[in-house]
């Protein structure tokens, strides 16, 4: 199979912070070229250390942001701080942001400024957003159309919903990022919508250290286990794993404007 990029994971998360160079080895040497590494959650040293690590590793790239369970932390020093951290060339996009009213950690109000604060952060920035959406898919919709998709356009990332939802948000111009919940055996939904997403938007993820795939799952996920994600995603859709390597790879260079070689 051709090399592969995870579009999403998390290398400053504690599970996984001290085992970067493994991780990164392990996945060099599964076919994983490059990596989007996302900061967001918890306290803005989660961000630093993610654009640190980037900064650090050719072939991995930063996302700088704060999670929606952690909306109610987000003010204008924290925005500050964001912003100065995008001044590094290896911070790609801003996020990840979003909604989640399954678990409401923050107030959905607290969760909405949010969101809110993000789009308007990276459309300044002319960056890609990257959302988190889980039981929120109309009101994210909702937000987005108010406030307007920042040109440089965004991906719904971990996409768990149904191909209703994907289509919603395809038509605002989003991209959709499958995660290894698609390899979940309760997961029909998020496989009949993976079947329906134009070559030109779908991508592929780990969400590491979280959301292994099967055979894997209840392990720490790791960016080099994007490969069976993709393997069942091929499955799903009927097509050649090796041509869809390179699909979902020029996908997220295009949106990430990554380097034609990390």
């Amino acid at each position: 199979m051709n090399s592969i990029i995870d579009s999403h994971c998390h290398l400053a998360d504690p599970r996984l912070r001290d085992d970067v160079d493994g991780a990164i080895g392990r996945a060099r040497a599964a076919g994983v070229d490059s990596i989007i590494a996302v900061g967001a959650i918890g306290p803005i040293d989660t961000d630093r250390l993610t654009v640190e690590i980037a900064e650090h590793n050719p072939g991995v790239f930063a996302v700088v942001g704060v999670h929606p369970h952690d909306a109610r932390e987000l003010d204008d020093a924290r925005l500050a701080a964001l912003r100065e951290l995008a001044r590094s060339g290896r911070v790609v996009a801003i996020g990840e942001t979003g909604l989640d009213f399954h678990y409401l950690h923050s107030p959905a109000e607290a969760q909405e400024r949010s969101l809110r604060a993000h789009l308007r952060l990276a459309a300044e920035l002319d960056r890609p957003v990257v959302i988190h959406c889980r039981a929120a898919e109309r009101e994210l919709c909702r937000i987005v159309r108010e406030a307007g998709m920042p040109p440089a356009g965004g991906v719904i990332h971990c996409f768990s919903s149904d191909a209703a939802a994907a289509r919603e948000v395809l038509a605002l111009g989003f991209h959709i990022s499958f995660s290894g919940i698609l390899t979940f055996k309760s997961a029909a939904e998020v496989r009949e919508a993976a079947r329906i997403i134009p070559e030109d938007r779908i991508m592929v993820e780990t969400d590491a250290p979280y959301l292994a795939p099967e055979p894997y799952r209840g392990r720490r996920n790791e960016p080099a286990y994007v490969r069976r994600t993709l393997e069942v995603l091929a499955e799903v859709r009927g097509d050649d794993p090796a041509a869809l390597a390179d699909r979902t790879a020029a996908n997220t260079r295009r949106l990430f404007r990554l380097p034609s070689s990390p």
